[in-house]
């Protein structure tokens, strides 16, 4: 018998959860000491505000 995958309806765009997550990591950055673990969150949302863009590029019509 097959699993049935999960369906779940997003309520929000791709690039509105990715700022969001983008701002929320930017705030738990600031909590913390210079150090590892908060360039990884400085980087995340780094990443997180590209994938946003991209996708946003991505899906804006040519001409």
């Amino acid at each position: 018998m097959k699993k049935r995958r999960r369906r779940v309806r997003q309520i929000t765009s791709l690039e509105e959860r990715l700022t969001e997550e983008a701002k929320s990591l930017r705030q738990e950055a600031k909590t913390l000491p210079p150090g590892i673990e908060k360039e990884m969150l400085l980087k995340k949302a780094r990443q997180n505000d590209a994938a946003a863009q991209m996708t946003e590029w991505l899906r804006s019509p040519l001409g």
